[in-house]
């Protein structure tokens, strides 16, 4: 699941361990640590969706989704 900003962990599950193990954790990586600088002539949102969607920049954007159940 290397697609995107979205990586995979796969941390150490121990047999003595008295909670259930959780075999793969999954996080985020934001944009900005791919854009070093931004470029000039940069696509823009128009003003009323970069207010909704809390970046002028497309290549900034980074959709949250909540997780269910917590």
């Amino acid at each position: 699941m290397m697609s995107g900003q979205w990586r995979e962990w796969h941390p150490y599950v121990s047999p003595l361990d008295p909670c259930p193990p959780m075999p793969v954790k999954r996080y985020v990586v934001p944009p900005n640590q791919f854009i070093p600088f931004q470029p000039m002539n940069l696509p823009q949102f128009p003003l009323n969706e970069a207010l909704f969607r809390g970046t002028l920049w497309p290549a900034l954007y980074s959709p949250y989704a909540p997780q269910k159940g917590g």
